[in-house]
Order: structure tokens, then C-alpha cells, then sequence
């Protein structure tokens, strides 16, 4: 008999599943990449550890919880802990006092890495350039109580310097340490002061990927320093930007419970009272635990809905977005 024409050819059966070698593909994989692996492997620890177990805690918001009855045998309080706090004659006081805070961050805090970015981008002396990057990142290794150590004795009425160059132009002394309305002003200086240049690294390094064919057509097309900046630079780390702002807005009420503590006077507790604060006080000091899991599960809550329709609008609008 003659071959048959048009017929395939009968597969060749190797004893290997598909879902096998997939498997060993995997395999052959990670051994090849085993020592980049090793490297993730304290992040993912951290996240795990830190981050992901204590997430089982979070039932102690809906119990009464008892230290000595563990999360397995406290008693169920379902979603009192949660009425107790609406109706709290102070919530309104603390959720106004976090959301101004917060949004004074996202306007003056969150730009500023990127404006000082841009500035030291435009600096052509490598040295200068080099001695500025080391002088703006050392303030992030200061600790908060330094910071506010150094806000006294400057603010100070009584001898601060600078009360007392104000005394000297103007003959008045403010008590900025004391008086509400500066409260705020006094927070985001010391945040912008201790975390602007660290805040630069992320920026910088999106900056050396711009293409420098796109500055010199820009140029022959005429275009200044500012038009470059504009059409150019900002439009090549816009991704960096909108990505950065999406997980800004994941800690968008986390107002930092230690400068914000350290800060805090019965003068100006109307305005500095936040729910980092509040949390501290009544867990900590008054033993309040399943209330004040209840009031940081209300934080997350909302900065979960936040980062998920911040990454829907980026989306939306093209970018690429977290996820």
C-alpha cells in the first residue's frame, strides 16, 4: 500500500505530560536564576512578616478582645466597636484634623521631591551636583526626636533664633510652637525639611532614562529651557509620577504618629489631635485594644478604596498604573 497522503503524523508519546515539563521548565528556571531569587528573599520575608501575619490580628476589631483569652476565646462584639466610633463626639474632630494633614502632604509634600529633581537635574557641575544630593539626603536619617528637638530651638520665643531675628525686624515674638494656626505650617516643614531629598532618588533615576535626542530636537525646534522641561522631561517621568502618587494615597491618612506626638501641646491638641494619635492613646495607654484595631481598620479601609480608584482613573486615562 502507498502512503497516505494528507494524514498527520501520530503524535510522539514521551511519557511527559505537558503540565510535566511546564514543571520542569519552572524548575530549570528558578535554578537558573536561583541567586537573583535569594536576593527577594528578605523583602518577601519582611512583607510576610510584617505586613501579611499581623493582618490576623485585625479580628481583634470585631471582639472584645482580653490579652488573657487570646483572639481564639474573646468574646464576639460584632460591629460595636465601629458604631462607637461614628458616633464619637471626636470623630469628626480627628477625621478633619488627619484629612486636612493629609492633603497638605499630597499639595506641598508630594511635589517637592520632584520640583528639587528637577532643579539638581539642571545642574551640569558633576561636584556641585554630588555635594548638594549628599547635603538633602542626610536629613532622612535623622530621627523624628531630633527633628523636633531642633524645631524648639529654633521656634522657641525664648531665644529661638528664628523669634529672635523676627524680634529684630518686626519687635514681635510668635509662639509657633504654641498658637494652632501654625501647627499645620510647622508639621509640613519638617516633613518637606527631613524628607524632600530623600524623596529624589526615585525621580533622578527616572530622569537619566529620558532620551537626549528628544533635547536636541527639541532644541532645533527653537525650544528653551522651560519648554524642554515641560514638553520633554516632565511628559518622560509623568509613569514615575502617577505610580508614586497611587501609592502615596495607600498612607494618604497616615499622618506619622511620632512627629505628630512629639508636636502635640494642650494648645494646639484641637488642630494636632489625629487618629494616629488617638489610636496610641486609647490602646496603649488606656488598653482599648479592639477599639483602636476598629479605628486603624477604618484608616486602611479608606486608603484601600483610594489606591484601587486611583489606579482605576490612571487607567483610565492611559497610564499604566500599579496594577
Amino acid at each position: 500500500m502507498g502512503k497516505q497522503t494528507g494524514a498527520h503524523p501520530e503524535p510522539l508519546h514521551t511519557g511527559i505530560q505537558p503540565q510535566s515539563r511546564r514543571r520542569a521548565a519552572l524548575m530549570m528556571d528558578v535554578l537558573r536564576d536561583r541567586w537573583l531569587y535569594v536576593m527577594l528573599l528578605p523583602g518577601i520575608l519582611y512583607f510576610v512578616i510584617f505586613k501579611y501575619v499581623p493582618m490576623y490580628g485585625l479580628v481583634m476589631a470585631f471582639q472584645d478582645f482580653k490579652p488573657h483569652l487570646g483572639f481564639m476565646d474573646s468574646p464576639w462584639a460584632g460591629v460595636r466597636h465601629f458604631e462607637r466610633l461614628f458616633g464619637e463626639l471626636q470623630f469628626w474632630t480627628l477625621f478633619r484634623n488627619t484629612l486636612v494633614l493629609a492633603v497638605y502632604n499630597l499639595v506641598f509634600f508630594f511635589p517637592a521631591p520632584i520640583i528639587l529633581a528637577l532643579m539638581m537635574n539642571e545642574v551640569r557641575r558633576s561636584g556641585f551636583k554630588r555635594v548638594v544630593q549628599t547635603l538633602v539626603y542626610i536629613p532622612h536619617f535623622v530621627s523624628w526626636v531630633v527633628v523636633v528637638g531642633l524645631s524648639y530651638i529654633l521656634l522657641t520665643t525664648e531665644n529661638g533664633l528664628v523669634n529672635e531675628l523676627l524680634y529684630r525686624l518686626t519687635g514681635e515674638r510668635i509662639a509657633f510652637l504654641l498658637e494652632a494656626e501654625y501647627f499645620r505650617t510647622v508639621i509640613i516643614s519638617q516633613q518637606i525639611w527631613k524628607e524632600v531629598g530623600w524623596g529624589t532618588i526615585i525621580f533622578l533615576a527616572a530622569l537619566t532614562g529620558v532620551d537626549m535626542e528628544q533635547y536636541e530636537a527639541a532644541r532645533m525646534d527653537g525650544a528653551g529651557r522651560w519648554r524642554q522641561l515641560w514638553h520633554v522631561t516632565l511628559p518622560a517621568i509623568r509613569s514615575t509620577i502617577v505610580i508614586l502618587l497611587i501609592l502615596r494615597l495607600g498612607h494618604f491618612l497616615d499622618t506619622g504618629f511620632e512627629q505628630i506626638f512629639l508636636m502635640l501641646t494642650p494648645t494646639n491638641r484641637e488642630v494636632g489631635e489625629v487618629f494616629d494619635t488617638f489610636v496610641y492613646t486609647k490602646g496603649m495607654t488606656q488598653g482599648q485594644f479592639s477599639y483602636s484595631a476598629a479605628v486603624g481598620l477604618f484608616k486602611s479601609a479608606i486608603a484601600f478604596v483610594l489606591v484601587f480608584g486611583a489606579n482605576w482613573l490612571a487607567r483610565r486615562f492611559g497610564e499604566e498604573g500599579v496594577f
